[in-house]
């Protein structure tokens, strides 16, 4: 006979990864063990060599589908294995470091939904349903090996049914951490506003839907926190929902059932091959020409809606008579999704009516992830429930553990081990000191469940006010290294990273504000990555940014800002029109202009799209990251929809300095002489876009590089970034574009790592 030690790393904890070793075990007649070691599996078997081989290739083969194996080593043993049969053994804890994670929550299957709907079966109708292919996990663990005990479930001990299940090898909750039933595990509860419980268990769900269609909206506890749910076709629900909430103008994101999709908006293959994955993200997708019939024209007020397909049984179970629900984050602007049954109450007082809540703890919350198509891919513009913190791995060497905080807003943090890339779940803005403490708890998280015993350097933007560049100066006076990594030079590392590509290149770094390494507020950028080095080789000109950051939220600013270099005192007057600002106030800003007062310098891309948004009368205060560019951006769909006529520019370009000056008091003029506003919006992207891509193509053909790539908050920008994509390509360039990480500042820390590893490599 011989006898192996098997090891096996990746996500193989919490997937039902065990339980399919046992049985692969047992069919090919092995002895032996298997057990988890924090972070990986251990596997010892005995039998004839056949049958081990055999083994080997259904381990590989076989898998179950949520796992994923990473390394697997093989140890020759001389000794004799000690076992009259095959068995899982208890876990054990290590202080060994090894890679390894817990896996992403898992969406409800269909064998647990059919279950579910099966008046016959015990779980019939309760919200709380799992088995080792679905369910939560990250949101539900404490610290490794992935067992119940290290879980919020242990609080809920398995009764005598769910433990047969539990320890029967054949039965799909064998050794399913999640698994209980209505008998044993969490409870479903309605209460008011004041926290008095009304109806338990099913009732409480019936009600919740009846209160719904009254028109009552609901704070709704879920796997990985709380959404605020209410009516789709009823424009002073939704009003209310706004005003109780403090976001005026922010799309809300749906949840609607897959039958019901077709009657409000356009989805491709791969848009609906997202949408029903087990990862169930939101999807934004095109309205098309029946939304109106069925969605208040206050859920979303751009071309698009943000849809996610239920996920969890309770989702489910809310389903009734509507077509759709709105389902946002239940979270004031800027601050952490609330998780806790006191911390909902207290918060969401007076935002909703009803509260529908559980008695599972949620240890880690973790928000809805989003994603959209550009650049025919599907792209994150938020990475979180459903994929973190799976970790994802990139073609570099490294042998330390490198702390990445990334930067203020839609922040994420990165914890790199050797090759992997663990991203901790959605943040958010860490200006907030709510958010901040959200941020460390996350990344003592992520330490804790990678098992991570030490760090060896941190990084972090160069920023030196931000929240998250104080915490890794504090880690750096513990004795950790710390490293400052410019914020754009970090956009165009995470796509490199993203894609695997380290030869030289250029990119564009495209966003709405970042400190430059001459201290000015950068945004519209392009580098070269030559010889192991970032350079800045081109951007968009420099205006005026009128009272600092008033004029990112009051884009009219900006626009005077830019006018006022043109022609002076006359745009005063043409601001004036806009009826928004007092005379004072503009008196008071013709001096600042004049004598340069807090009016630092930006060549941000956002804040150009910004000031022209407020041209056309789009927005004149933006209420959310990006409202002004983002609803620019809907206008010019619109015309592109209506008049599909392509346009030619002529940019004008200095030094590689694109002007964008002459393209603002053009489009005033566009404006002055009645042309369409949207025909007026589609010429700005396209002017910018071919701007931009004169200069990157121009400096690679200098520079005799292959690849052209654009990354930051700008290129989610789907205009501009497909006009981008066209030209280079046209030129026969490789475009480069992002496809595993937000390309965003979701995807800041991710290319902190990639940028502290290939700078320190030289």
């Amino acid at each position: 006979m011989d006898f192996i030690k098997i090891h096996v790393k990746g996500i193989v904890q919490g997937v039902g990864f065990r339980p399919f070793v046992y049985r692969i075990a047992k069919e090919n007649n092995l002895k032996g063990y298997v057990k988890n070691m924090g972070n990986y599996v251990e596997i010892v078997v005995g039998g004839k060599k056949e049958d081990i081989e055999k083994f080997i290739d259904d381990l590989k083969s076989k898998k179950p589908p949520l796992s994923k194996i990473d390394d697997l080593k093989i140890f020759k043993l001389r000794d004799e294995v000690n076992f009259d049969d095959f068995v899982i053994l208890d876990s054990e804890e290590t202080n060994k470091e090894e890679e390894g994670t817990i896996p992403a929550d898992v969406a409800i299957c269909d064998e647990c939904l059919k279950e579910m709907m099966d008046k016959n079966d015990r779980r019939y109708r309760y919200p709380f349903i799992a088995c080792t292919n679905c369910g939560p996990r990250f949101t539900i663990v404490e610290k490794v090996p992935y067992d119940r005990e290290n879980t919020s479930m242990r609080d809920f001990p398995l009764c005598e049914e769910c433990l047969k299940e539990y320890k029967n090898p054949l039965d799909r909750r064998f050794h399913a951490q999640a698994t209980c039933c209505p008998n044993c595990g969490p409870k479903v509860f309605l209460t008011d506003e004041n926290g008095e419980v009304l109806y338990e268990k099913d009732e409480a769900i019936n009600e919740a839907v009846k209160l719904l269609e009254e028109g009552k909206i609901l704070a709704v506890k879920g796997i990985g926190g709380t959404h605020l749910v209410c009516k789709v076709n009823d424009d002073e629900v939704v009003l209310t929902l706004r005003e109780r909430l403090g976001r005026p103008s922010q799309p809300f994101a749906v949840t609607s059932k897959l039958e019901y999709l077709g009657l409000f908006a356009e989805y491709d293959d791969e848009e609906l091959e997202t949408l029903i994955s087990p990862k169930r993200p939101i999807v934004v997708l095109k309205k098309n020409d029946d939304y109106d019939r069925y969605f208040s024209k206050y859920v979303s007020n751009l071309d698009t809606i943000g849809v996610m397909l239920p996920y969890s049984g309770l989702h489910y179970l809310l389903f009734d008579k509507e077509i759709a629900y709105v389902m946002t984050s239940a979270n004031l602007p800027g601050l952490p999704m609330v998780k806790d049954n006191g911390e909902i109450l207290k918060k969401l007082k007076g935002i909703a009516d009803y509260f529908l809540l559980h008695n599972r703890r949620i240890i880690n919350r973790c928000d809805d992830s989003v994603m959209k198509k550009i650049n025919n891919r599907m792209i994150f513009l938020r990475r979180s429930r459903g994929f973190a913190p799976e970790p994802i791995e990139v073609d570099i060497e490294n042998n330390k553990n490198i702390l990445c905080v990334g930067g203020e807003l839609n922040s994420i943090a990165c914890l790199v081990k050797k090759n992997k890339f663990y991203l901790t779940q959605y943040i958010g803005n860490t200006s907030k000191y709510e958010t901040f403490c959200y941020l460390k708890d996350a990344i003592n998280n992520i330490i804790k469940i990678t098992n991570t015993n030490k760090i060896d350097a941190v990084v972090c933007d160069m920023h030196p006010l931000f929240n998250s560049t104080k915490f890794a100066e504090e880690l750096a006076d513990k004795g950790v290294e710390l490293f400052r990594i410019q914020h754009h030079h970090a956009h165009a590392f995470s796509l490199m990273g993203d894609n695997n590509y380290f030869d030289d290149c250029v990119i564009m770094a495209l966003d709405g504000v970042g400190y430059g390494l001459d201290g000015n507020i950068w945004g519209g950028e392009i580098f070269a990555w030559k010889n192991n080095k970032m350079e800045r080789i081109g951007h968009l000109e420099e205006q005026y940014q009128l009272g600092g950051d008033l004029a990112t939220k009051y884009p009219l600013r900006m626009l005077l800002g830019i006018l006022y270099k043109k022609i002076c005192e006359e745009a005063i007057d043409i601001i004036k029109e806009y009826n928004f600002f007092s005379e004072k106030e503009l008196k008071i800003f013709a001096l600042q202009l004049k004598k340069k007062i807090n009016c630092p310098i930006t060549t941000s891309c956002g804040r150009v799209l910004d000031a022209i948004s407020s041209l056309l009368s789009v927005t004149f205060e933006k209420t959310y990251d990006g409202e002004p560019a983002i609803r620019l951006e809907a206008l010019a769909s619109e015309y592109i929809k209506r008049k599909r006529i392509d346009i030619e520019v002529s940019p004008k370009i200095k030094n590689n300095i694109l002007n964008t000056t002459d393209l603002v008091y053009d489009c005033y003029e566009m404006l002055k002489n009645g042309i369409d506003r949207g025909s007026i919006a589609y010429y700005a992207h396209i002017y910018i876009a071919d701007g931009l891509s004169r200069i990157a193509i121009k400096n690679a053909e200098k520079l005799d590089v292959e690849c052209i790539g654009l990354s930051g908050g700008v290129s989610y920008n789907k205009i501009i970034s497909e006009r981008i994509r066209k030209n280079v390509e046209n030129c026969g360039f490789k475009f480069l574009y992002h496809k595993n990480v937000p390309n965003g500042d979701g995807g800041l820390s991710f290319g902190q790592g990639v940028g502290y590893i290939l700078m320190n490599s030289q």
